[in-house]
């Protein structure tokens, strides 16, 4: 294991067991509603922070594929939502990437996510008979390609950590963690699905 991973472990792991308490993610997929209001406060997060990834790195080949950003659109497109309710979802205020290594700092957050998402689309998949196909194609997130996916991510992320900054890096992973939280843990409001449906849950903008 490199030096940088197993120093974010370390000094991360306060900020990644706070979000882990707080979001009580077993409780908000217990219904789609709940379900898809989680989605759409994940979508208003990426919708923020996948574009100044972007930005910084000027890298697709790396970046394309770990983009979720879509899978969000076609989950929340499943349960209900048409394309206008989906870009009038709220967006938090980010401290967005400044530089490579904020901006691995952040991918460290996204990328690790996605091994815990193979467990929730498991229990969403159980739960409200989802699939990556239909519903649950974020949490799937990269499936069966998700465990080399990861070890690629930790190959570059001790590429750049050798040339770079580890304390930003590690600063601002932490940094990505409480702002998420912050972000997904807000309480949700009712709003119309926007095309004349029966409202869906909608998260407030604070947080």
């Amino acid at each position: 294991m490199s030096d940088i991973l197993v120093r974010l472990r370390a000094e991360t792991q306060s900020a990644h067991e706070a979000i882990e308490r707080d979001l009580a993610w077993e409780t908000r997929v217990t219904t789609r509603d709940g379900y898809r209001a989680l989605l759409a406060r994940f979508w208003g997060f990426h919708a923020e922070l996948e574009p100044a990834l972007a930005a910084v790195l000027q890298d697709d080949a790396f970046l394309d594929p770990r983009r979720r950003l879509a899978h969000l659109a076609a989950d929340l497109r499943f349960l209900g939502l048409g394309d206008a309710a989906i870009a009038a979802l709220p967006r938090p205020h980010l401290a967005l990437p400044r530089d490579r290594d904020e901006a691995f700092g952040a991918l460290y957050v996204l990328e690790g996510s996605t091994l815990g998402g193979q467990v929730i689309a498991r229990h969403i998949g159980r739960q409200l008979g989802l699939t990556a196909e239909e519903g649950c194609r974020y949490y799937a997130a990269h499936g069966r390609e998700t465990g080399a996916m990861w070890k690629a991510f930790r190959q570059r992320l001790a590429e750049e950590a050798a040339r770079g900054r580890p304390e930003t890096i590690v600063a601002a992973a932490t940094g990505t963690f409480d702002a998420m939280r912050h972000w997904l843990c807000a309480a949700p409001v009712p709003i119309s699905d926007g095309e004349g449906r029966a409202p869906v849950a909608k998260v407030s903008q604070r947080g």
